[in-house]
């Protein structure tokens, strides 16, 4: 019985192992030749398989797009908990995890079109893999209303506008440096090396009155 287990779990492990391997080969080819010139046929060949093999694995070309969707999900939640975690809650948490969702999607930026951009026609996400991004969402609601409600910002911070322009903060510097410079540093970049001017804005426009940045920029 300890065998049988044994030779599932080693085909699960190769299993997993070539849909990881597959996801590196179509992000390689994204980089190389744009979100559209990903194929089933391409990842395969990098793979040494024969294309109808790659079908064990993802049953579409749209179910390979879902599984890098869902891994750049994974990667940015990473990116942005990694950067607030000793930061307090509200207005520095808010500020320091959009510094680190831009900077990651400038220095990924295959994954970065395909999550903020609509490149694939006929691709959306499954509800299975989007309900992360409704989680992050819902991470960025709760310290907007940890903002407002802790004085940081006007209590006008904790509506679904500001959510929604945060996002187009967010967003607008993404694309703008994606699709005019791309390959620039996020340190360099004439858009993305505004970041903090950009973030500046969003919080004057909530900041109570005669109040400060509750997190300063350096």
């Amino acid at each position: 019985m300890a065998s049988t287990y044994s030779q599932a779990d080693r085909r699960s492990a190769r299993r997993a192992r070539t849909i990881e391997d597959a996801l590196d080969a179509a992000e390689a080819i994204m980089r190389e030749q744009g979100v559209g010139g990903l194929s089933m046929s391409e990842v395969a060949r990098r793979l040494g398989m024969r294309q109808p093999s790659l079908y064990k694995y993802f049953s579409s070309l749209h179910a390979l797009f879902d599984a890098l969707f869902a891994r750049g999900l994974a990667r940015t939640d990473a990116a942005v908990t990694a950067a607030i975690r000793r930061r307090p809650p509200g207005v520095p948490r808010l500020r320091a995890g959009a510094r680190a969702l831009m900077r990651w999607a400038v220095e990924n930026p295959a994954l970065a079109q395909l999550l903020y951009w609509r490149p694939v026609p006929g691709f959306e996400p499954s509800a299975e893999t989007f309900a992360a991004s409704r989680d992050q969402m819902a991470t960025v609601r709760t310290e907007l209303a940890a903002a407002a409600g802790s004085g940081q910002l006007r209590a006008a911070a904790a509506t679904d506008e500001a959510l929604l322009l945060y996002t187009v903060v967010i967003s607008g510097v993404i694309s703008q440096q994606l699709a005019n410079e791309p390959g620039a540093s996020f340190a360099a970049g004439r858009f993305s090396r505004l970041t903090d001017e950009a973030l500046d804005m969003y919080f004057a426009r909530y900041a109570p009155a005669g109040g400060t940045d509750a997190d300063p920029r350096p």
